[in-house]
């Protein structure tokens, strides 16, 4: 038996800890995240100090393989329309998919996938965040497709926030992986602060690049069953898919048909337009899920554990990389006052 001083101190002990823990919590920025994925905008945004206060997916098996990866989740499934209440936060973030302004692949501007925006500005407006972050393919940056990037800035400025808007290279911040996103950023007007973009952490004059090799060099070469063995389509060979260990991965996408070639296949040549083959004979495949999951930026504890392959190549390729994403909270200011 504990004698009563010694229990009267342990008690003591247990609610310090306690007390610790909720003034720990009250002091982090609270944030919102929508269209969450399997976790990786959200891992970032713990990593930078944040109370994920909620978050929300359409997709069962990505909201399972978000509660098991992300400290004490708060991430309901469902359609993003059928909810009308949010808690308070000081950001809010969404990565919210237009794949008919993606640069590959057919477009189709029409579909309502590519309206996404509207459902994140009317929960803007709903929680009036301090801030809000977007990240989206860089598609509609360029070209006719610009008009929906237009589209989202004047929404945003008109909810009532100063918005910046840049193009950012993952390569750029540590990922084994060459892929451009376009993010915007919003600080609500009536808060006098300014947000600048990061400054490039890796490339010439800076630390240098990170591989390929580096990022998944220590893996098994060729792991049955973590990777699609059907055969090289035409369209798949209209690009270049593969690059050397030394280079970072060409952009990882979510189909599993499509991701690029394990640098262990031979090498391409450019025939024509459109047009590449192998230079010689010799086994080639393309990447496995785990190898994706490593070139996007998650950590290797990364739990993968729900959904079939396939599934799974889809959470990596639609997610976006955890060190990107945090480097664009990071270079918010720290003072939300």
């Amino acid at each position: 038996m504990l004698s009563s001083e010694l229990k009267c101190l342990l008690d003591s002990a247990a609610f310090l800890r306690r007390i610790t823990r909720t003034f720990t919590n009250m002091a982090k920025p609270r944030a919102i995240s929508l269209f969450s994925g399997c976790g990786g905008s959200d891992l970032a945004l713990q990593r930078s100090g944040f109370k994920i206060v909620w978050a929300n997916d359409i997709w069962e098996p990505a909201c399972e393989t978000y509660r098991d990866n992300i400290d004490s989740p708060r991430i309901e499934t469902g359609d993003i329309t059928k909810f009308k209440k949010f808690p308070k936060a000081d950001l809010l973030v969404g990565c919210y998919p237009c794949q008919g302004y993606s640069q590959g692949g057919k477009r189709k501007w029409n579909e309502s996938i590519n309206f996404l925006y509207r459902e994140f500005d009317r929960v803007l407006r709903t929680a009036k965040p301090k801030a809000f972050i977007v990240e989206n393919v860089n598609g509609m940056a360029y070209g006719e497709s610009r008009s929906l990037l237009e589209n989202q800035l004047r929404r945003y400025r008109l909810a009532g926030y100063r918005v910046k808007w840049q193009v950012l290279n993952a390569k750029d911040f540590g990922v084994a992986q060459s892929r451009r996103r376009v993010f915007l950023v919003g600080i609500r007007s009536d808060i006098k602060i300014e947000y600048t973009f990061p400054e490039p952490t890796h490339g010439p004059g800076r630390r240098r690049f990170v591989s390929q090799y580096d990022a998944i060099g220590h893996l098994p070469r060729w792991p049955q069953g973590e990777f699609n063995k059907e055969p090289f389509h035409w369209y798949y060979l209209s690009r270049k898919r593969r690059l050397p260990w030394g280079k970072q991965s060409p952009c990882i996408v979510g189909h599993w048909r499509h991701v690029p070639l394990h640098p262990l296949s031979p090498p391409l040549k450019r025939i024509d337009t459109d047009h590449w083959k192998f230079t010689r004979q010799g086994r080639a495949r393309r990447f496995t899920y785990r190898e994706c999951a490593l070139l996007q930026g998650f950590p290797r504890s990364f739990k993968w554990k729900k959904g079939n392959v396939r599934e799974r190549f889809q959470m990596i390729g639609n997610a976006v990389p955890p060190p990107l994403f945090q480097a664009v909270v990071q270079a918010l200011p720290k003072n939300w006052n």
